[in-house]
């Protein structure tokens, strides 16, 4: 006992242990991964500024060593000398044309000449507000060398445009073969450094270049141009006002802080502007030709981002380790649980088996009891819905059969006058004969034969209604299933003087539908819309097909007193019926909703707002045959 407790405190303290060494070594990798990853993030940051600085300063180089050339060659121009040998005897502005021209071909700014007291003679900017003719410019540099025999170099803001610039100068010389001949005037050349700095603002760094003053004089960063490198004394301020170089810009501080210094490298910061709060790998490149420093500003955002994702994988390999760690040690002490309990594991263990076997042999006799219950009832069902499927083909056809007998009288009027006339024809044919009259008898025989076809027609029509329909569906013309059910109305259409219109497009309009079952619909709606009428002094009825998109709307309209707004919601019910007893079963406009739904169309009733009942069908249009789109309405009146 005493030795089970004290590997138990054992056991407790190693544990404790564990738990404070897991973190902490948790803390040193993360915190080494960070440090490799700096350090190669840095390196290889380093690169891409040295490449990217290297790049950029040979481009500003070539941009403005290019242009060198152009003021010693204008120099040597002969119009140039003749105009500096008596400019007050000569017209200008052929010289200014002749610097414009230049002006534009070779892309600088401006072109103008001095003379030797450095008042400006000629300009390309002659037709400006801000000329420099007639402006003394004997205080720049590129004028006190040029006249004094070399080629001069400076840059600065223009007195009059206060545009930052390259100057390029050189002596213009009347005769140049004394060796005591001095320059009587000097060729000036401006080029701009816009076009320079617009081509930084492409690049994922931030450029900048200051001149020996640690003025920043160029930068991919407006708020920098024109600003001080590091902050001035007022005696250096007031030494760089007094050169002109800069006009009377303040020349305040840009903020640019150094944080980290390094031998090749240094880590830079802002305390002002819009790109405070940001840290950059900054390098400097020497212009020795200009005299100028180049510098950039890389984001150590790529460092920053290494670091992290060194951490979080170093730490999460290391939560692996430890996890698979912990998992070894967990199943260790598992399997020496298990080794303990293995006996009486292995006592309970048949015990429960075979009580699991008899509780699945019971589970499985009551499954079986149950599928073949459950199979019973499907038979049942199945069995049911034929059943029900019958009857409800019955209950249509008797439907059908009841139409037809409400149509009897009508069949029976149109069958009795071919009947009537036969009888006429035929002993008008006897008595013909009799006298040998061959033509007359011939006439009356066509006139028999044409009312037996006309009998014969009938028939079928009273053939085909009372078919029975299939379940397919097909294409099935909506005009002409209308046609179709007016003709077995035709004797009562006539009896009864009832108008009929017709509101449909022209041509053929098609829906997917069964031409029976439909059939059948129309004729239960148009035998509903006279009898709704048998009471009306002038009835109408009124048929419409409209196209709306994907579907067709086909229309059954009266005049009649409509349906009462308190039985519209029941007149699609089986069995019910406005009626008086004997005059109907109810299952007329039930068994059409059923027909509908059926076909995947709607069936609705609803009152018009002019007085009668309107039965709308909506059936999706048929898009394998021509489906007429709805164009303008023809009407027609028309008593049957």
């Amino acid at each position: 006992m005493n030795s089970a407790k004290r590997s138990a405190r054992l056991s407790a303290g190693w544990r404790r242990l564990i738990w404070l060494l897991v973190p902490l070594g948790l803390i040193m990798v993360m915190w080494q991964a960070s440090q490799l990853a700096r350090e190669q993030a840095l390196r290889n940051l380093h690169q891409d500024a040295e490449n990217e600085l290297r790049l950029s300063a040979a481009s500003l180089v070539g941009h403005l060593s290019r242009h060198d050339y152009l003021p010693q060659l204008l120099a040597s121009r002969e119009g140039v000398k003749r105009f500096l040998a008596s400019p007050e005897t000569q017209d200008v502005m052929p010289l200014n044309r002749l610097l414009d021209s230049f002006r534009a071909t070779t892309g600088v700014s401006d072109v103008y000449l001095l003379d030797r007291h450095a008042d400006t003679l000629a300009a390309s900017n002659w037709h400006r507000p801000n000329t420099f003719i007639g402006q003394n410019y004997a205080f720049r540099s590129y004028y006190t060398d040029a006249i004094a025999g070399g080629q001069g170099r400076f840059y600065g803001l223009g007195v009059q445009s206060r545009d930052r610039g390259y100057y390029f100068s050189s002596p213009v010389w009347l005769d140049d073969t004394s060796p005591s001949a001095q320059p009587d005037g000097v060729m000036v050349v401006k080029v701009l450094l816009d076009v320079v700095e617009a081509s930084w603002s492409d690049q994922d760094a931030e450029l900048l270049v200051t001149d020996e003053d640690d003025i920043i004089f160029m930068a991919s960063q407006a708020e920098w141009r024109m600003a001080a490198l590091h902050p001035l004394s007022k005696e250096q301020h007031q030494a760089l006002l007094e050169t002109r170089r800069y006009a009377d810009e303040p020349l305040s501080p840009s903020g640019i802080e150094i944080l980290e210094e390094h031998d090749s490298h240094r880590l830079i910061g802002l305390s002002q502007g819009p790109l405070a709060d940001n840290r950059y790998l900054g390098l400097s490149r020497s212009l020795a030709e200009f005299g100028w420093q180049m510098h950039i500003l890389k984001p150590l955002t790529p460092v920053v981002r290494a670091q992290w994702l060194s951490a979080l994988l170093a730490g999460g390999l290391y939560g692996i380790i430890a996890l698979v760690g912990g998992i070894g040690w967990q199943r260790l002490r598992l399997r020496r649980e298990r080794e303990q309990f293995a006996e009486r594991e292995r006592l309970t263990l048949a015990s429960a088996r075979d009580e699991l076997e008899r509780s699945v042999e019971r589970r499985t006799r009551d499954l079986v009891e149950t599928n073949r219950r459950l199979s019973d009832e499907i038979e049942e069902r199945r069995r049911a819905e034929d059943s029900l499927r019958q009857t409800r083909d019955e209950l249509i056809q008797a439907a059908k059969l009841a139409v037809l007998g409400q149509l009897a009288a009508g069949i029976n009027h149109e069958l009795n006058q071919p009947l009537a006339a036969i009888r006429a024809y035929a002993e008008n044919a006897t008595a013909f004969l009799e006298r040998k009259r061959f033509d007359a008898v011939d006439s009356n025989l066509e006139q028999i034969i044409e009312l037996t076809g006309r009998m014969a027609e009938i028939s079928a029509q009273l053939r085909q209604f009372s078919r029975k329909s299939s379940d397919n569906l097909t294409s099935v013309s909506v005009p002409r299933c209308f046609e179709y059910a007016l003709r077995l109305f035709q004797a009562r259409l006539r009896d009864t003087d009832i108008a009929v219109e017709f509101h449909w497009p022209q041509g053929d309009v098609w829906v997917r539908a069964d031409l029976v079952r439909l059939e059948q619909v129309l004729v239960n709606l148009i035998g509903n819309a006279l009898q709704a009428m048998a009471d009306v002094a002038k009835p109408r009825l009124m048929l419409s097909i409209e196209q709306r998109g994907d579907e067709v709307v086909l229309g059954v309209a009266d005049n009649g007193p409509g349906i009462d707004e308190a039985l519209l919601p029941s007149i699609f019910e089986p069995f019910f019926t406005t009626k008086s007893p004997g005059s109907g079963l109810g299952l007329g406009l039930s068994i059409s909703s059923r027909i509908i739904d059926d076909l995947g169309g709607r069936l609705r009733a609803e009152n018009r707002p002019q007085g009668g009942a309107l039965f709308t069908i909506t059936l999706p249009c048929d898009h394998t045959s021509t489906c007429t789109p709805s164009a303008s309405n023809r009407e027609r009146n028309t008593h049957a």
